[in-house]
């Protein structure tokens, strides 16, 4: 069972098995939802349950 709350590039990468570059590209895709919603966004990082929910459409919590 994974323990990070954020996901980083390299969790992007071997998750969709892309490069450096797309998984930057969708982290920072993912960071401006975030921020029009009007949460805090860090850079490079993504909230796992956010990223379950848009990735799979479901959070581990709601199972």
């Amino acid at each position: 069972m994974r323990t990070n709350y954020m996901m980083t590039v390299e969790d992007v990468m071997n998750e969709l098995g892309v490069r450096r570059s797309k998984a930057y590209s969708i982290l920072k895709q993912l960071n401006n939802e975030l921020e029009a919603e009007g949460y805090v966004a860090v850079r490079g990082k993504i909230p796992r349950p956010y990223w379950e929910t848009k990735f799979y459409g479901f959070s581990h919590k709601s199972m």
